[in-house]
């Protein structure tokens, strides 16, 4: 009997300590540091437990996928994994890992659209990105805004130019997805916000008067001015005569120089051969150019011209237009050119 009881107790010593230094040496393994954490850990979805461990034991981030196991099993019981891809630089632990990938806390990368920027470079920017999915390269321009959801609609303009962040897996699409929708809740709050004033008839037209705006300024602060004499020349029924537009229509014509033939050549998108706005945006408009376009400023100005030094010189009749011209353009000689001439009405 007393031999019994001192098995049994021996026994018990014995379990008591196995579990102690298997307690031990679990806890020794979770606050170890973390190895080969330069690397970057990619989790597909729909894995589980098993699989990160293993993963991450074969890329010798962990020791034991055993250790990783026992972890999730006293603590998290279901671990809900994020796919993605990781950094472990940020990160020193196991149950650091364990939060990490729980959360969902993957590597963002960014890209910027830029204002003033075309459709066409938008795609050539977005179809370079490496870490970008590929779904435009094989897409027209009526089925890339089909599946944007704008069927029918011309993609100039139609995406709001910021830095947008995305993940591996996204796709160009994606961010074109981003910026299309957010170019949609720009333009409709500035139409919603607009003046009693403002000539153009609807949202979209607010958008193409935008991104001539756009193309027009150099100088932040001169926007609503300028939108002010595009506005005042829709509302007398004067022609736009803005070189954006014409240089928008010449397509890959243009080779950096406009010249006087250029402009007497009749496209859609000529305002110096016709009334109006042209038929679509001629850029991507940032948000500043389109509260401008929706809030022109108060103005006597149907002209402006350049300085040279980004900013304009503003005119409320054409003979003080010419006079900037000859004393901003042609170095304070006259000689023959458009407004100058008669042509500029």
């Amino acid at each position: 009997m007393k031999l019994f009881r001192l098995v049994r107790l021996t026994f018990y010593a014995v379990f008591i300590l196995a579990v102690s230094i298997g307690y031990y040496v679990y806890v020794q393994a979770l606050s170890k540091p973390l190895q080969n954490r330069e690397q970057t850990v990619t989790i597909p979805s729909g894995v589980g437990v098993s699989w990160l461990a293993n993963h991450l034991e074969k890329q010798g981030i962990i020791e034991s996928k055993y250790i990783f196991r026992a972890y999730v099993f006293m603590n998290q019981r279901e671990l809900n994994i994020k796919a993605g891809e990781y950094t472990l630089v940020d990160i020193d632990s196991i149950p650091e890992l364990v939060d990490k990938v729980q959360i969902g806390k993957v590597i963002q990368y960014s890209i910027t659209l830029i204002e003033g920027k075309t459709f066409k470079e938008y795609l050539a920017l977005l179809t370079s990105q490496k870490r970008l999915a590929d779904e435009l390269a094989d897409l027209s321009n009526v089925e890339i805004m089909r599946a944007l959801g704008s069927p029918g609609r011309h993609p100039e303009g139609q995406f709001a130019p910021q830095t947008y962040f995305f993940q591996k897996g996204d796709s160009d699409l994606d961010v074109l997805r981003m910026a299309h929708e957010r170019q949609k809740q720009i333009v409709e709050q500035a139409w919603s916000n607009k003046l009693d004033s403002v000539q153009v008839k609807n949202p979209y037209e607010l958008l193409i008067m935008a991104s001539i705006i756009e193309k027009e300024t150099g100088a932040a602060h001169e926007r609503k001015e300028i939108s002010g004499v595009f506005n005042n020349r829709l509302r007398i029924g004067m022609k736009l005569q803005t070189d954006p537009t014409v240089i928008y229509g010449m397509g890959d014509a243009y080779k950096g120089n406009i010249r006087r033939k250029d402009l007497r050549t009749d496209t859609e998108y000529n305002t110096y051969t016709r009334y109006g706005l042209p038929p679509t945006p001629i850029a991507m408009p940032g948000e500043a150019a389109i509260v401008a376009a929706a809030n022109p400023a108060v103005t006597e100005a149907l002209y402006f011209v350049g300085k040279g030094d980004g900013t304009h010189q503003f005119s409320t009749n054409l003979k003080d237009h010419n006079n900037a011209v000859i004393k901003y353009q042609l170095g304070g000689k006259p000689k023959k050119f458009s407004s100058y001439s008669g042509d500029q009405e």
